[in-house]
């Protein structure tokens, strides 16, 4: 057998250095550093044998600890509530387009909607020395992160507000959006409303009950308790849910659904139906100007372009009160919203 083949070369760990540039160049280390940096104090002549041997080498600089030595890490956490949630993607990327204008990295993480997990994830960020971080909070108490905050790690809340500190937040107007929604279904004569929504821990579920309950008192309309369903957004939860709300000859006929996950799975549940049910969801989810979808439309790239200015804001050194923003929602009419009640109803 070959001696290579008993002794593979390394695969990993095994970078080239600023050493290695030198000792191939035939210049010293500063030399290396200077052309690196893209600093004064080199002829062009050495500047190309440092950067053939860079090229050769395939060395790559050490930013994390170029930046580390300067006390900064140049980088973000951005904690959302789940990677998959489409939700979150132009949120992220539009965080992360600000992130790079700013020259900073983005670090990111799902808390699953778990509290301690949120923690966990968050405290991670603070000990890898972020310079801030854009959370989407699972827990209800923030207390936890008050030494970061006064350690000055810059910090904004997304979607839904910190619990028990005062801290920048940017929300979309979940009352509003959910009340102009349920307006929208009365004024297509309904009077028979359901609103399935998520766990009634979550600041934005509560918000959307309390604009559907808005709603309703606007039109003088009474709520029965079987017309409300909060909690796991599980399609099995929210199926069981809706055809409980439809059954009957005094059943609901029109629903609310208070976010995406929920909107989809009752367009699964009102396809299955002889007769047509009307529906407005609250946030916009794929296909659904082709399956005629009306939607209270949140525009997440907004919101975390919003989030992430702010926060480069306090780290270029803005020193406010703890802002609050509130950014409005859009009713999209599709045609699901727009059917009428049966004309016995």
């Amino acid at each position: 057998m070959a001696e290579n083949a008993r002794h593979p070369e390394p695969r990993y760990g095994n970078r080239p250095t600023m050493k290695d540039v030198a000792a191939r160049a035939g210049v010293g280390l500063k030399t290396v550093s200077r052309v690196v940096n893209g600093e004064a104090g080199v002829t062009p002549d050495t500047e190309r044998r440092v950067q053939e041997a860079i090229e050769a080498l395939g060395f790559r600089r050490n930013d994390s600890a170029r930046v580390l030595r300067k006390g900064r890490t140049a980088s973000i956490g951005l904690v959302l509530e789940d990677l998959a949630d489409p939700f979150y993607g132009p949120l992220s990327r539009a965080v992360e387009e600000v992130a790079r204008e700013h020259g900073a990295l983005l670090i990111n993480g799902s808390s699953a909607e778990d509290a301690d997990r949120e923690q966990e994830l968050v405290l991670a960020f603070c000990a890898r020395r972020v310079d801030g971080l854009i959370v989407i909070p699972a827990g209800s108490d923030h207390r936890y992160l008050e030494p970061e905050i006064k350690a000055g790690v810059a910090t904004v809340f997304v979607d839904r507000p910190a619990g028990r500190i005062d801290a920048d937040v940017v929300l979309s107007d979940s009352f509003g959006g959910a009340r102009a929604g349920v307006a929208h279904l009365i004024a297509q004569g309904h009077r028979r409303i359901g609103f399935i929504g998520d766990q009634p821990r979550i600041h934005t579920a509560t918000e959307r009950l309390r604009g559907y309950h808005a709603a309703m008192a606007d039109a003088g309309l009474r709520v029965e308790d079987a017309w409300v369903s909060l909690g796991s957004t599980g399609p099995e939860r929210v199926r069981d849910a809706a055809e409980s709300m439809l059954a009957g000859p005094s059943g609901v006929t029109a629903l609310f659904a208070g976010n995406n996950r929920v909107t989809v799975t009752a367009v699964r549940v009102l396809a299955g139906r002889e007769r047509p049910v009307a529906l407005v969801g609250f946030d916009d989810i794929e296909l659904a100007d082709l399956l005629g979808i009306t939607v209270i439309s949140q525009d997440a790239a907004t919101l975390g372009r919003t989030a992430a200015e702010l926060l480069f804001r306090r780290l270029d050194g803005a020193d406010e009160t703890p802002a609050r923003v509130v950014l409005p929602t859009v009713l999209i009419e599709r045609g699901s919203g727009e059917i009428a009640p049966p004309a016995e109803a």
